[in-house]
């Protein structure tokens, strides 16, 4: 049995701490959001939270590439990954964060076995539901002449919107509320193609499972067919064999 790479062990062994630090990040960055009039020593301590979060996602990307066989095919192969942690560099936004964070704990998550695709898309949809209300609420609360205020009203339009619904009674007025209905929306239509997709292959699955169980039993009924004829012609050349020597014999 071949034994692990490094790079796999590395990833078997991180895979639970990135993933209680991703839903560290989650309530870091909901708690001064839902709760605007949280102190400033709670935001710089949520946005301290927010930070580490990315570093330890960036320090396991750059342990991966070290631990490589070959670094160049490995980075030129995962481009997205360094694009992830790359994103918080250019700009320190919030929201760069949150995309960021998305991607590398998405990729992490494709990278374990034990993670199924129901469980991979559900979280993805429960992900992009919390951090889409999120981000839309706190760049819309504040618009002049924007309609989503509260919570409810965030999570109610990020649900219309990822589902392609749309019943326009909330809807982002700022221009970076509205690149996020546009990555929601994009988010929904890919999500739902997957899931019509695992659903339409289950079905195909079923049917070629049925359609080779249906061939075997055919082959078997027609090689079961071809013993019995072979049988029949085996007792037919016996009987008129004993009725030949019946009738040489003398009388």
């Amino acid at each position: 049995m071949k034994e692990p790479s490094a790079q796999a062990r590395w990833a078997r062994h991180t895979q639970r701490p990135l993933m209680a630090l991703a839903v560290v990040f989650a309530v870091a960055y909901a708690v001064p959001i839902v709760y605007g009039s949280a102190s400033r020593s709670v935001s710089i301590a949520c946005t301290i939270a927010e930070w580490a979060v990315w570093g330890a996602f960036a320090v396991d990307y750059l342990v991966r590439v070290a631990l490589a066989e070959h670094r160049r095919d490995y980075v030129r192969r995962h481009w997205l990954d360094l694009f992830a942690v790359l994103l918080p560099l250019l700009q320190p936004l919030r929201l760069l964060r949150i995309v960021s964070t998305l991607l590398l704990v998405g990729r992490r998550a494709q990278m374990a076995s034990q993670v199924r695709l129901t469980t991979y898309v559900g979280g993805a949809v429960v992900g992009l539901l919390m951090f889409g209300s999120l981000a839309v609420l706190s760049v819309e609360r504040e618009s002049p002449d924007g309609n989503i205020r509260t919570l409810d009203d965030a999570l109610w339009w990020s649900f219309t919107t990822m589902t392609t619904v749309g019943y326009g009674d909330h809807a982002p007025t700022t221009g970076v509320g509205r690149v996020l209905a546009v990555g929601l929306m994009l988010s929904g239509i890919a999500l739902l193609g997957l899931v019509t997709a695992n659903i339409a292959a289950w079905f195909i699955s079923r049917f070629e499972m049925d359609d080779v169980e249906e061939r075997r039993q055919t082959a078997a009924i027609a090689a079961l067919t071809d013993e019995v004829r072979a049988l029949r012609a085996e007792v037919t050349a016996l009987t008129v064999t004993r009725e030949r020597v019946g009738e040489e014999q003398p009388r």
